[in-house]
């Protein structure tokens, strides 16, 4: 309609989020030549709203504001390519178009960083060895990191990322990367999603919870339109709609401005009413167009939104000026936008509702032109491809075309998306022949590959299972072997008693020819890894041994380094100086010979090094380099790049600092894999049951026969919780069936025992003083059995090997938890012996630098001293305890200790205590004892003796005075 006006040209409602935004990026500031810009950036900022409220014109917006006020504005797109993910598209698009405003920033970046190339178009093209070539992401972050700053150089640089919903894995990555590094010049982030599309499963959702607690993040939420908003909306779009048809638009809009627009432009149509169903009036705007049109737009919304002009002429296939003409009109109309070379829809609904509309065989007929448009030219990626030719049912084409989709996301560090095409490939390959060009078995290989370095080991295991029946009979030997040692790794990882690595690495090496020397290198030193990890040290040396033999003879680094590594590890028992030395060689050796395995072995070997010997700091930076390198290379769940997370997470909840480690576990969310969720998880429930807050009864059950490290924490945090709930006799059970597990898992007198018995036996003693006589001496015997139990993982455990800190300590608790146990079970107990054996322990545990458990001894500690007659003492442990609580948050600990009588600094306030002064705060604000209590997690009668005491230091006859006193005096 020609006197529909162009809503894009006018921003209705959205000034407030205009402004905010601006002001939150530093868009605000004038850049009036870059050397007198404020280059600090307040904070990257992540956009969400609902589909078609309007996130996109804000965006069209804030990157016009920031034009007029000397900015550059870069945007990128994510697309729903659904199972064809294709890794970094939005940062492709935007160096694709700072490649063509800006070339010589981009040749400057990519002389000093290479991998920039890998994100341009061309640079997608791989050899068909890609999958064992892979680009380091860290790498490719640090080239995108340095072209930022590039343009930073020239003006501030506005770089938008719309649509994060689709992103794939490896954008969102790149996204925490550049949001975690800081930036020079001023460079401010904007990522765009729809919120309505994070279901409680969208791998996004915890992904924006983790950017949104960085310092430099800031999100805006952008609502619905008021209903004035609307009708000046309306007004503007089309200023003839007025009356009854205006408030029916307001009405059905609900604030959407996506929709406003549709039903307004279906309003100006021949028929003025409006359909009952959104998708019928999507398709009113296209039934208007004239059949040529229409056909254009019909074959763009199978693209997907965006589609370049060159793939559209090449499927549409019409004559120049003939598309020109239906381009114009579709872009007049309102249904495309046109730009860069490209069109996409006006709104994501329109293009999905065109597509849907379209008949099966239009739909086939579509996609089979776009797969022959991207076979013949170089217009698309193989993912797209791929897409193409599935829904044009071409198998043997999206066969080809996903398996170089697979090599692609390989060679740019992204095995998610890698497995995905794989898995994909292999799923076509199922009752055909597999086309020139195409080796089932390494396919096979290559998902099992990328499932175990994106941490789906036991997918891995599966599949590989699966596929080992269904390949062709003339398989080669060597393929299978392949497979078969792949699949041993993988399942090497798992703490499964039912699958033994061993067997499918037993068949591996007898199916590896005589003169494949590589082959046969490899599968050694895989094996060697292997029994290692079961504890067959003797096995493992010769393994290693021959493996570093043949590797060296027949010039393989990175199986020789492999190899090395592992027998480094083997010599773990003695000087740990010497031993530290060993594995920084070997680790040396990896990183020059590009085995990454073999360095994320080394640097995990160094980092328990220090751990084990209780060097926290040393560990720290070892465990962290880990980390790092592991979330460089695109692995940050592969064996041995997952471990350092882990454990670099509980060293910080070792020394106390929490909040960094829930920080550093925040990674792990829906759509982890499940031992990396399970076991991250399990930190971050055992810091929140530190702080007293709710945690689930039964913890990641489903990953505790996975990985025996799942159980060894959840069950403690298991057992803590139901003593909690009063349940402490399912301590007991809890503690049988934790180790039964293990026992078929590992051994019986697993070290970890001697830890869960020592919990065991602290939640039992807590529970003594509630218990009636009876039921106390009914525990007495379990408490005998867990204290023998820990006693005979000590006696048994070989010494030579080295009893560290954290052993000591939780020896010396066991024995102190068991005396205590005894004493409050009315058994005969020397008094000096509790006092003695908890002294012990609370030393063991503050040589070993745990602050939590160091202060939960000093807690039981303080108790005995003040029931044995020691005041003095029990005050001055109890405020050691109290102090560390503080620092950690830990309410459980402070409420033990009676934390409400510790009296507050601040002027003004030196006649009440810290709680006193959080009740008379809320006394002043009119709630009850009752509320109060409840806000606090304080009984009421206790909340009832702080008010009497808070009336008696200030002087107060009642609640209304004290509150008056309170704000005279500045004290709420």
């Amino acid at each position: 309609m020609s006197n529909v006006a162009h809503a894009e040209r006018i921003l209705i409602g959205r000034d407030a989020e205009l402004e905010e935004m601006s002001s939150l990026l530093g868009v605000d500031v004038v850049a009036e030549g870059v050397p007198g810009v404020d280059a600090t950036i307040r904070q990257h900022v992540l956009l969400a709203g609902d589909a078609g409220v309007g996130k996109t014109r804000l965006l069209q917006e804030l990157a016009a504001l920031a034009a007029t006020r000397g900015w550059q504005a870069y945007a990128g797109h994510c697309l729903d390519f659904g199972d064809s993910a294709l890794p970094y598209l939005p940062f492709s698009e935007i160096l694709d178009s700072v490649s063509t405003q800006l070339p010589d920033v981009v040749e400057r970046v990519a002389h000093s960083h290479p991998a920039l190339s890998r994100l341009l178009p061309a640079g997608r093209e791989t050899t068909a060895d890609a999958r064992t070539e892979a680009v380091d992401r860290g790498q490719l972050f640090a080239a995108v990191h340095a072209l930022l700053e590039a343009l930073a150089d020239k003006a501030p640089a506005l770089v938008v990322v719309e649509d994060a919903h689709w992103a794939d894995q490896s954008t969102r990555d790149l996204l925490t990367y550049l949001f975690s590094r800081p930036f020079a010049g001023p460079v401010a982030i904007v990522a765009s999603y729809r919120a309505d599309d994070l279901h409680r499963r969208h791998p996004l959702r915890r992904q924006v919870a983790e950017w949104a607690r960085l310092g430099a993040v800031g999100r805006v939420s952008l609502d619905r339109l008021g209903d004035d908003d609307v009708r000046a909306l309306v007004a503007t779009i089309d200023p003839a709609v007025r009356g009854r048809e205006r408030e029916d638009i307001v009405a059905r809009a609900e604030g959407n401005a996506f929709f406003v627009e549709e039903l307004v432009g279906a309003a100006g149509g021949p028929d003025h009413w409006i359909p009952d169903e959104l998708a019928d009036v999507l398709l009113v705007r296209l039934d208007r167009l004239d059949e040529t049109t229409r056909s254009v737009v019909r074959t763009a919304s199978a693209a997907g939104r965006r589609v370049g002009h060159d793939l559209l002429a090449a499927v549409a296939a019409l004559p120049a000026p003939t598309l020109d003409d239906a381009l114009r009109h579709a872009v007049e109309s309102h249904v495309l936008v046109a730009g860069q070379g490209a069109y996409w829809f006006r709104h994501a609904l329109l293009g999905e509702a065109v597509y849907d509309d379209l008949l099966p065989g239009e739909r086939v007929r579509l996609h089979g032109q776009y797969a022959a448009a991207l076979t013949d030219t170089d217009l698309g990626s193989a993912a797209e491809l791929a897409r193409h030719a599935r829904l044009a049912l071409d198998f043997e084409t999206a066969l080809v075309a996903s398996v170089r989709a697979g090599d692609e996301a390989a060679a740019v560090g992204g095995p998610d998306e890698a497995a995905q095409h794989y898995e994909r490939a292999l799923t076509l390959l199922c009752d055909r022949p597999a086309p020139d060009g195409v080796s089932p078995g390494r396919v096979v290989e290559a998902c099992v590959v990328a499932l175990t370095a994106a941490g789906r080991f036991e997918r891995a295991a599966r599949i590989a299972e699966e596929q080992l029946e269904r390949l062709p009979a003339d398989t080669s030997p060597g393929d299978r072997a392949r497979i078969l040692t792949a699949a041993a790794m993988a399942v090497g990882v798992i703490d499964n008693a039912q699958l033994d690595p061993l067997v499918p690495s037993d068949r591996a090496l007898e199916l590896v020819p005589d003169d494949d020397h590589a082959l046969r290198a490899r599968v050694l030193a895989d094996r060697a890894l292997l029994l290692h990890w079961r504890g067959r040290t003797e096995l493992a040396q010769a393994a290693g041994t021959e493996a570093l033999a043949l590797a060296e003879r027949h010039d393989l680094p990175a199986i020789a380094s492999a190899a090395a590594t592992t027998l480094t590890a083997l010599g773990r028992v003695g000087d740990p100086t010497q031993l530290r030395a060993s594995v920084q060689a070997v680790i040396d050796r990896a990183v020059a010979s590009g085995a990454l395995t073999a360095e994320l072995q080394g640097r995990y070997l160094l980092a328990r090094s220090y751990e084990d010997w209780g060097e926290w700091p040393a560990a720290e930076a070892a465990f962290r380099a880990g980390v790092e390198r592991a979330e460089a290379a695109g692995q940050p769940w592969a064996p041995y790049g997952f471990e350092p997370r882990h454990q670099l997470a509980w060293v910080l909840y070792v020394v106390g600092r929490w909040d960094e480690a829930l920080e550093l576990v925040a990674i792990a969310r829906p759509g982890t894999p499940p031992v990396p969720l399970a076991a991250l998880d399990g930190i971050r429930q055992s810091i929140r049951q530190g702080r007293g807050e709710p945690v689930p009864r039964r913890l990641h059950r489903d990953a505790w026969e996975s990985d025996g490290i799942v159980p060894v924490f959840n069950a403690a945090t298991e057992m803590i919780a139901a003593g909690r709930a009063g349940a402490p006799r399912e301590t007991v059970a809890l503690y049988d069936e934790v180790v039964a597990l293990l026992t078929r898992v590992w051994h019986p007198w697993f070290v970890a025992r001697l830890r869960l018995a020592a919990v065991a036996l602290g939640v039992l003693a807590d529970a003594m003083p509630g218990m009636a006589a009876a039921e106390r001496a009914a525990v007495l015997p379990d408490v005998e059995r867990l204290a023998s139990d820990g006693a005979t993982v000590v006696a048994k455990y070989d010494h030579t090997r080295g009893w560290g800190p954290e052993g000591q300590a939780w020896e010396a608790r066991l024995t102190a938890e068991a005396l205590r146990a005894r004493w409050l079970a009315g058994a005969e107990v020397d008094a000096a012996e509790l006092v003695g054996a908890w002294r012990e322990a609370e030393r063991r545990f503050a040589d070993f630098g745990h602050v939590w458990e160091t202060a939960t001894v000093r807690v039981a500690l303080s108790g005995i001293l003040r029931a044995t007659g020691d005041v003095a003492g029990a005050e001055a442990v109890a405020e050691l305890a109290r102090a560390a609580a503080r620092q950690l948050g830990a309410r459980p600990l402070l409420d033990a200790l009676g934390s409400s009588a510790v009296p507050v600094e601040p002027a003004g306030t030196e006649s009440l205590t810290r709680r006193e002064a959080e009740i008379l705060a809320l006394v002043a604000d009119g709630r009850t004892n009752g509320e109060i209590g409840k806000r606090l997690f304080i009984s009421t009668k206790t909340v009832s003796v702080h008010v009497s005491n808070i009336l008696a230091k200030l002087g107060a006859s009642g609640r209304t005075e004290a509150a008056a006193i309170a704000r005279r005096r500045g004290l709420v």
